[in-house]
């Protein structure tokens, strides 16, 4: 998910973190002479593959007692609210190649059933549940020439709901859409289901441990220099937060155990690990308070000297 530039939802600072973790609890078991194994899993593509759904479902955490795992984000507590479950879908179409201009009436356009899928699943949006969310980006528009009938496009679809029931259906839905769109346009639709994961379920006994222990140790400092830079971030920010102080945007202290909030609406593979042993995550603040996830603003914080703190507070 990261590259040189760091990653607009902080996932060039997770692995690290974790292992920091790992080392962290090998040393005390040592240093306590305390029994116990502690076991440090790499999870690849976490946000566009699902990793976890696969490790998952191949057994690769059925031998724990129980799994933490951390996030970067703009404030710092304890996560105590559900995530929605998600299907990754591409869908395919295929047409038939014409002159554009000289016999369009012998082609049969794939661009023009993608873009009557998306239309399609837009009016969807109004008879789903309010919870679900359906993304989509057109992935392949067939080339660049304009005159041409493109005889080959590719649109790919992420649906979330709360239960993967839901999603499931809304997935069934979609394919109709999908059909339905080939139909219009003379093409044949098909679609490679490319990965699905489920919502957390969090364990509330290892929440409240967690959020002990977080509470008391102090947080890392930050240069009034480094301080200026995000400062800047924030103020070009359109988007932030109207309550974010700009002067002081840093989430600096530890957000109260809250349980108000049943469910989140992004999603993360770490669902598929909560159903098969107990699990906790937490939030830490990597970077200010208001900025939005998937922003070049979070890239650049995500480089920061006070991000890579607080990976290591974590």
């Amino acid at each position: 998910d990261g590259n040189k530039n760091g990653h607009g939802c902080g996932h060039n600072l997770l692995g690290v973190g974790s292992l920091g973790a790992a080392i962290a609890i090998k040393k005390y078991l040592e240093t306590t002479g305390k029994s116990g194994t502690v076991i440090y899993y790499g999870c690849p593509a976490e946000e566009g593959g699902s990793g976890k759904a696969f490790m998952a479902a191949k057994g690769a955490f059925d031998c724990l007692d129980f799994a933490l795992s951390w996030h970067p984000g703009d404030e710092t507590y304890v996560r105590t609210e559900s995530s929605l479950s998600n299907f990754q879908v591409l869908y395919k179409f295929d047409g038939i190649a014409a002159h554009a201009g000289g016999s369009p009436h012998k082609g049969r356009s794939a661009l023009d059933a993608v873009e009557l899928m998306d239309i399609g699943v837009n009016y969807l949006r109004e008879h789903i549940i309010p919870e679900a969310r359906v993304h989509y980006a057109v992935f392949n528009t067939g080339g660049i020439s304009p005159n041409v009938v493109q005889a080959h496009a590719e649109v790919l679809y992420l649906m979330r709901a709360p239960l993967v029931s839901q999603t499931s259906e809304i997935y069934q839905r979609i394919n109709d859409i999908a059909q339905g769109a080939a139909l219009m346009t003379g093409t044949k639709a098909s679609h490679d289901f490319i990965k699905g994961c489920s919502g957390l379920v969090m364990n509330s006994t290892i929440q409240h441990v967690m959020q002990d222990v977080a509470t008391s140790i102090p947080f890392p400092s930050v240069s009034e220099e480094e301080m200026a830079y995000i400062r800047k971030l924030v103020v070009k920010n359109a988007e932030v937060d109207s309550d974010t102080d700009v002067d002081n945007p840093l989430y600096n202290h530890m957000r109260d155990y809250d349980e108000s909030k049943p469910t989140g609406f992004g999603s993360t593979d770490v669902g598929d690990a909560s159903w098969v042993c107990p699990t906790a995550q937490m939030y830490a603040a990597t970077w200010a308070s208001g900025t939005p996830g998937h922003s070049w603003q979070a890239t650049a914080q995500g480089k920061t000297n006070y991000a890579f703190d607080m990976t290591l507070w974590t």
